[in-house]
């Protein structure tokens, strides 16, 4: 049914085929992940598992025992044979070598269960006939059918023990029976079961109905997820193509660029140090002729000072004397050291590079910047008519989709497979009377054979309980009460019907032996194994020129990889009825997704994507020319080298501080005076010029030594400083006029790639949900595994366990009759009784009346 089912939504499923991928991949950086959300899908209220509860361990019991009466593999090379011989030509045909064989082999694999039956028949037949004459023979006072029981010593143990064994015996059979019961109300309770499993099923398949076109304008839905990532990537041509190739060019360019910009800054320093120069040398100029003119009237005031009389007055003061000389002979150190009025100024050089400055270098470079970084524009500019195309083909594209999946029939046609299921439903509802009525019969047939075997329990119960509580061991063999004798009659009852019933219950379960048995080692354990799968699946089974039955069957196309066992794997796992049946075989949407989804006008019209960056201006000749001016500046002409041989030495040949403070320590050392009052004077004097004038100079020195540093190193091979930059301004603005056509090829490549990916995302989305979301065909499956358990966990797991109890039950019969027999006679009354010789006449008439044979010796 589910075969027939299936096969009306072939048309319907088909257009949400499986999808193409691209026909040239492009091993590019994958796209952006796209998030297309989870397939909506209702959800299957069938569960396909049954646990038989605690009647589970007789099921796995009666496994156990046929296990080990058919311990074979399951014969699929003989199935299949038989099969192919559709099981006439054996029986037609059967002296035929070949037939043999698999008549050989076929007894083989049922060697177990013929033994069996052979061992049922023979008991079913031998049973009636031996309890015939067993009958006759008692009837003749023979086989314990004399009423007299002969006296022994043991009499009391071997009643024991005989009751003993009969009441274990007849607790087996309770077992048994009690079995067979549960087996029976287990296989009734489990037929109730099978109308909710049957409705569940059906629900399942309306869920499967109901669901899939939703499933399928859902999968249309989300191709707008693609388009919208498609439309925003082309609105943002510009910084995404254009950054992309703005970002490789910056690579390249930036560093030449930074070149000049650095180079712009080494003008502004130059300038600055050339004008420090200037003002620095002027300033040491004129400083050093004052310091020379303020030294030369210190040296002359100290020299004035120095005649004082006290300084020559050896003889009153002879220490004042030697401290005068001392000052006088250091007086010709107070002289300057530099002289920089020898130096020539640096006007020439700072005037050229005065007109130098008056182009603002930095400002064309900006420009120069400006110009590459305006490449994202300029891609949108150029770009604008490709990407109005392309947004109009995925527009397109879209509208084709939709009325790709209009152009199908699937709401009509799952309609009409709801229809059908609805019908079927209709039918298997009509038959419950029939089997609950059926099962009614069944089950009351069931409970007379339990019935049969209750009654021999019965009076086997009942004979022990009577024989047991009137039994007394002073009361004679022909005085035994009538309790006891009652006890005995049930248990010769008891025996009778056990005659009767064993051979009608032995006959019954070896039919439900054979035929339940041979289902589950046929049937049931290969079903569990897959290995009758396997042989629905055999090539060329079901006709002799179809590989495959199933694609043969559905598409005329045997060849196809589809068989039994994966179609139901398929289910089982729950995945999309597409992937499960191959309904590509009926309507391979891949072509038409070839012009549609992937088509390759989108990237046609990406790859004629033209970018022209030959306006992008690196440097213009200006700022060219500007740096070949400044390169002929005359830097180079300047002598530094006496500049820093005067910059290097001291202000004065001596330190001016140094000087005061010796002088200043010598005149502590006079006697307070006119001397040493006009000495302090000249100190502070000495001390004064240092700090108005030396400082000063120092400080003009200082800068002009860094200034002549730095332009040291500026000049230093300056020309072909600047003719490096101006060929890495060249080398840059030439691979963007003429060698970025490769750089903008490859990073449109990528960018269409990027593009060509989101389609590529929803197709294989697509692709992976029409595989396992779309339409999941579970509930097939789920019908397939419920017809299996109804089959074998329900009916012949049940089955067997019914004849295993019964039969077990009915074995036991025959332990029970032999044993109940020689109890009777312990029970019953008899008719005459053993006469002993030395015993009083008296005393035997008394204790034995009946007698009338003495005992035999051999009793005592």
């Amino acid at each position: 049914m589910w075969i027939t089912g299936t096969l009306m939504l072939l048309q319907a499923l088909s257009a949400s085929g499986e999808l193409q991928q691209e026909t040239e991949p492009r091993r590019l950086p994958p796209p952006g992940k796209l998030d297309f959300g989870y397939v909506p899908a209702g959800v299957y209220e069938t569960l396909a598992h049954y646990e038989p509860g605690p009647i589970g361990i007789l099921f796995h019991m009666v496994h156990a025992f046929l296990y080990a009466v058919q311990p074979n593999a399951f014969p699929q090379d003989l199935i299949v044979k038989l099969a192919k011989d559709k099981f006439g030509a054996i029986q037609t045909e059967y002296q035929k070598p070949e037939n043999i064989v698999l008549t050989l082999q076929a007894i083989y694999y049922e060697i177990g269960f013929l033994v069996c039956a052979a061992v049922g028949l023979l008991f079913a037949i031998l049973l009636p006939i031996v309890g015939l004459f067993f009958c006759m023979c008692r009837c003749c006072d023979n086989c314990g059918g004399e009423m007299h029981q002969r006296q022994r010593k043991n009499a009391d143990c071997r009643r024991g023990l005989l009751g003993t064994l009969l009441f274990s015996t007849s607790l087996v059979i309770t077992i048994g029976v009690l079995c067979a019961y549960s087996a029976n109300q287990n296989l009734s309770s489990q037929v109730k079961n099978i109308r909710r499993l049957v409705n569940s099923n059906m629900r399942d398949l309306h869920t499967f109905a109901n669901d899939t076109p939703m499933q399928i304008d859902y999968l249309i839905s989300q191709y707008a997820t693609a388009k919208n990532k498609v439309i925003y990537d082309l609105d943002n041509i510009g910084p995404l193509l254009g950054g992309r190739i703005h970002d490789q060019l910056d690579k390249e360019v930036h560093p030449a660029l930074d070149q000049v910009l650095n180079m712009a800054g080494a003008m502004r320093e130059t300038k600055e140090a050339l004008e420090n120069v200037s003002v620095s040398l002027e300033v040491l100029q004129e400083g050093t002729g004052k310091l020379n003119f303020n030294l030369s009237l210190v040296r002359t005031s100290i020299n004035r000072t120095l005649n004082d009389p006290g300084c020559h007055d050896e003889e009153s003061d002879a220490t004042t004397a030697q401290l005068c000389r001392n000052i006088r002979q250091s007086l010709s150190q107070l002289q300057i050291s530099a002289n920089f009025t020898r130096l020539p100024n640096v006007n020439p050089q700072l005037e050229k590079v005065n007109d130098v400055s008056k182009t603002d270098l930095s400002t064309i470079v900006q420009r120069g910047f400006s110009s590459l970084n305006n490449t994202p524009h300029m891609v949108v500019e150029q770009t604008r008519s490709v990407v109005e195309n392309v947004q109009n083909l995925v527009d397109g594209i879209g509208n084709n989709i939709s009325s790709f999946s209009k152009a199908f029939p699937v709401q009509s046609c799952l309609s009409n497979f709801t229809i059908f299921v609805s019908h079927a439903h209709a039918k298997i509802e009509d038959y419950y009377p029939e089997i609950d009525k059926m099962d009614f019969y069944r089950w009351i047939g069931c409970i007379a054979l339990c019935c049969m075997v209750v009654l021999v329990l019965a009076f086997n119960y009942l004979g022990l309980l009577c024989g047991t509580l009137g039994y007394d061991k002073h009361a004679s063999p022909t005085t035994r009460g009538c309790i006891s004798n009652t006890g005995g009659t049930m248990l010769m009852a008891g025996v009778g019907f056990s005659f009767i019933f064993s051979w009608v219950l032995m006959g019954v379960v070896t039919s439900l032996f054979l035929a339940g048995g041979n289902m589950e080692k046929l049937v049931c354990e290969p079903f569990q194994s897959k290995e009758l799968f396997k042989v629905v699946d055999t090539p060329y089974l079901i006709h002799p020129e179809w590989k495959n039955f199933i694609p043969g069957y559905m598409y005329n196309d045997s060849d196809l990889e589809l068989t039994a066992e994966s179609l139901y794997s398929t289910c089982k796992q729950n995945k999309g009825i597409y992937s499960a049946l191959r309904l590509d075989k009926v309507f391979n949407i891949s072509s038409f997704l070839n012009t549609t989804v992937f088509t390759k006008d989108v990237v046609g019209q990406l790859d004629s994507v033209k970018i022209d960056l030959r306006g992008i201006i690196l440097l213009e000749a200006e700022g060219k020319q500007n740096l070949l001016d400044f390169s002929e500046a005359g830097l180079s002409e300047i002598n530094y080298a006496d500049y820093l041989e005067e910059v290097n030495k001291g202000v004065t040949v001596v330190d001016l501080l140094s000087f005061a403070r010796e002088l200043e320590a010598q005149t502590d050392l006079m006697p307070r005076g006119p001397l040493h009052t006009a000495l302090k004077g000249h100190i502070s004097t000495l001390r004064q010029i240092h700090r108005q004038q030396i400082i000063p100079m120092e400080q003009a020195m200082s800068a002009l030594n860094q200034s002549m540093r730095f332009l040291e190193r500026t000049a230093s091979d300056l020309p072909n400083k600047v003719l490096a930059i101006l060929d890495a301004i060249e080398a840059a603005q030439y691979l963007i006029s003429h060698n970025a056509t490769h750089l903008i090829s490859q990073e449109t490549g990528k960018y269409t790639a990027t593009i060509v990916g989101y389609f590529h995302q929803y197709t294989e989305w697509v692709k992976t949900s029409l595989a396992m979301e779309v339409a999941p065909c579970k509930p097939f499956s789920n019908m397939v595994d419920t017809a299996e358990i109804m089959a074998c966990s329900f009916l012949v797991d049940s089955m067997n366990t019914f004849w295993m109890g019964l039969g077990c039950s009915t074995l036991f019969l025959l332990p029970s009759i032999i044993l109940a027999v020689k109890l009777a006679k312990y029970y019953r009354r008899m008719d005459t009784e053993d006469v002993y010789d030395d015993i009083p006449t008296y005393e035997t008439m008394n204790r034995f009346p009946r007698a009338s044979a003495p005992p035999r010796h051999i009793d005592w």
